[in-house]
């Protein structure tokens, strides 16, 4: 008859003891959720919202009562397309606010593979002007080669999309990079300034609030165009993050678009205290009465639901820009999203 041997018998037994107890204590944890989070932003009152939340520490507030504890959040500001994208997929921040065609763009792009992202909400609708200093350009067609316009980021920023829609609704669809080769990259701070000394390097800027409504109360600015003349009052800034964090960090998502939520209410129900939380956050040359007028204008708005994200992606991929079109507007957004009135 075989026997163990006595080691063996030994080894066995503290093995069957181990099993049994951690039958006992039931299943293993869960691996927990990050216990900091990096959000990125960037100067404009497109990001208003955002800059309440970190004034009043909402998503901080939401974390707790979604059992996390004590999540760190940290604040990054980037600006344009590209930076905010390859910042995602490289992990140096886990939520980006990006405007809707550099969205749509890495949507497209990474769709299927091991970095697909989407959208965890709608963040913001605005106005935005094309302002000029030179007075012989009255509309589109006026612009030259010895113009140049100021925006973000050549081609991938948000105001870049807005600028190639308009100019296909002007000059035809197959020419909607009529413009691109006057656009140069600057950060709306220092666009600003440039349009509002008058510097003849730069004559137009294709901006978002408070920038380009600050820039119209020097008289030798005047606006071009407004996005609103052709897209009307549609989302124009998102917030996605990767499939990979979105699924190990579900509770995190959740709390960070309670705290938006809650942001926007905020925002309608004390205009006057998100115009300070603002300038205290956005640190740009703007006041508080800056702030107000452009929370006064009817075509702002903040919202988590999506509206007209659909005419954004059907403009790129016609154009395209994206060779992957969704079918829907819920197919660009988590699921937790679908319920939303959206479009």
């Amino acid at each position: 008859m075989f026997r163990f041997p006595r080691h063996a018998s030994k080894l066995w037994a503290r093995l069957t003891l181990a099993i049994l107890a951690g039958i006992a204590a039931g299943p293993s944890p869960l691996r927990a959720e990050v216990t900091e989070v990096k959000i990125t932003r960037g100067y404009g009152t497109v990001y208003l919202a955002l800059m309440v939340m970190e004034q009043n520490q909402l998503l901080e507030k939401h974390a707790k009562a979604a059992g996390l504890g004590d999540l760190k959040i940290n604040y990054l500001v980037l600006d344009g397309g590209n930076v905010i994208n390859d910042a995602l997929l490289t992990g140096s921040l886990d939520i980006a606010a990006t405007g809707v065609p550099g969205f749509l763009t890495l949507w497209a792009k990474v769709k299927g593979s091991a970095q697909e992202i989407s959208a965890l909400s709608a963040l913001s609708t605005s106005p935005m002007y094309l302002n000029s200093t030179n007075p012989k350009v009255k509309t589109l067609r006026d612009f030259t080669e010895g113009d140049r316009i100021a925006l973000p980021g050549v081609k991938t920023s948000l105001p870049a999309g807005v600028l190639q829609m308009l100019v296909a609704h002007e000059f035809g669809q197959e020419n909607y990079a009529k413009l691109d080769s006057l656009t140069v990259s600057l950060p709306y701070p220092d666009a600003m300034a440039a349009m509002i000394s008058g510097s003849p390097e730069i004559t137009g800027h294709m901006a978002s609030p408070p920038f380009c409504f600050i820039e119209l109360d020097y008289p030798h600015v005047h606006r071009v165009m407004s996005s609103v003349d052709v897209l009307g009052k549609i989302t124009l800034m998102v917030t996605m993050t990767s499939k990979r964090f979105h699924d190990a960090n579900p509770k995190v998502c959740a709390a960070f678009v309670a705290a938006l939520d809650e942001a926007n209410k905020f925002i309608a129900a004390n205009p006057e205290q998100a115009a300070r939380d603002y300038v205290a956050a956005a640190k740009v040359k703007a006041t508080t009465d800056d702030i107000l007028r452009v929370l006064k204008d009817p075509n702002t708005g903040y919202s988590i639901t999506p509206d007209g994200i659909m005419k954004w992606a059907d403009f790129l991929h016609a154009v395209g820009r994206i060779k992957v079109k969704p079918k829907t507007w819920q197919e660009l957004f988590f699921p937790e999203a679908a319920g939303l009135p959206g479009s």
